[in-house]
């Protein structure tokens, strides 16, 4: 696969260099989100959608900010995208779904400091994706932090069906199998090339 191909953008981001288990950004909504699948999909599906709303603007944003010589306001602007859209979505799923809005809790909001969506629009940045490159590197992106919610969520639930012992059901399981998941992920890293 050629390293600038849509196909290995989209697989970099997806499985190789995947933000929450091989880069480990993300890890908020990632632990607080994953105990159950009827939560998980659907903030995956949050996701998604902001991190393709922030590449978008997070292309549109450098070329002005490159145009104009004032590269130093990529941060503050991303992240000001990046809150935007999180509003957006926090109101659309309040309105039409308020269930979903009570069961994804504070984690809804906290994808405002997801730092998977802040690194993904700088690292599309710096590595000076053009504007279709930048959209397949934010769907991997997202798809990425998608799979690896739905992978926890689906194995902390089965965990509640095993009988471990009370100290065992805490967080610290769930941290135990994080650390599992991104050594399964870290076998990912020879796709690279």
């Amino acid at each position: 696969m050629q390293p600038e191909s849509l196909s290995f953008i989209f697989l970099n981001a997806f499985l190789i260099n995947n933000f929450v288990l091989a880069s480990f950004l993300g890890l908020c909504p990632f632990v607080g989100v994953s105990g159950k699948l009827n939560t998980a999909w659907p903030m995956g599906v949050a996701v998604i959608f902001v991190m393709l709303v922030a590449s978008v603007c997070a292309y549109a944003i450098n070329s002005i900010l490159v145009y104009f010589g004032i590269e130093y306001l990529r941060l503050i602007a991303y992240i000001a995208v990046i809150a935007s859209a999180v509003q957006l979505v926090e109101m659309t799923i309040k309105k039409f779904s308020p269930t979903l809005f009570r069961l994804l809790g504070v984690y809804l909001p906290l994808i405002t400091t997801n730092c998977a969506i802040l690194g993904m629009a700088l690292f599309q940045t710096f590595n000076e994706y053009n504007f279709v490159q930048s959209i397949f590197y934010s769907l991997g992106a997202g798809f990425g932090f998608m799979l690896a919610l739905v992978l926890m969520a689906g194995l902390r639930e089965q965990l509640e069906f095993s009988n471990l012992p009370y100290v065992a059901t805490s967080g610290a399981v769930a941290f135990m199998l994080a650390g599992l998941l991104s050594m399964v992920f870290m076998g990912f890293a020879g796709l690279g090339g």
